[in-house]
């Protein structure tokens, strides 16, 4: 988990840890870390998303830029605050890396993660014709799915 969570139990983990033991599930320790984890990534997820995803609505509603061009400038904006949640809250990231060579390692796996969006965009909005938002939103949760799984690999390195 996070720097922090070494100290201490977060808001997070200890919220996981009640609804299990509510559930009457008893997960080892490591899943239970695991699952809150994934809880945070949401979190930090959902906030970075709604960033993107309002600056992408306003760059294609308001001011009529391409959807490609607007996927690109919100992506950079929100990429900012992701990286630094991410570090702080999510992933335990370890200083055995320089802070460069994490920063790095994130905005490699974001650009493929834009990449993934950017060829979703293009596919069923421009050549199919299907609404922005919508293509948007199933771009959002594969990319999801391929950010949790590459940061967790990359940026906890043991």
């Amino acid at each position: 988990m996070s720097k922090k969570n070494n100290q201490k139990e977060d808001s997070v983990t200890l919220l996981v840890n009640k609804a299990m033991k509510i559930a009457r599930l008893n997960p080892t320790d490591e899943q239970k870390n695991l699952i809150a984890q994934i809880f945070k990534f949401v979190i930090v997820g959902g906030i970075a998303t709604v960033i993107d995803w309002f600056i992408y609505f306003v760059f294609c509603h308001f001011i009529h830029l391409n959807p490609l061009i607007s996927n690109i400038i919100a992506f950079g904006i929100s990429v900012i605050y992701n990286y630094w949640a991410s570090c702080k809250y999510v992933f335990n990231v370890t200083n055995k890396d320089s802070k460069t060579k994490q920063l790095i390692v994130f905005l490699v796996l974001a650009t493929i993660g834009l990449g993934i969006t950017e060829a979703l965009i293009f596919i069923f909005n421009t050549k199919l014709a299907w609404n922005y938002m919508l293509v948007k939103i199933l771009a959002t949760i594969i990319v999801m799915i391929f950010n949790f799984v590459t940061r967790k690999i990359y940026l906890e390195k043991k």
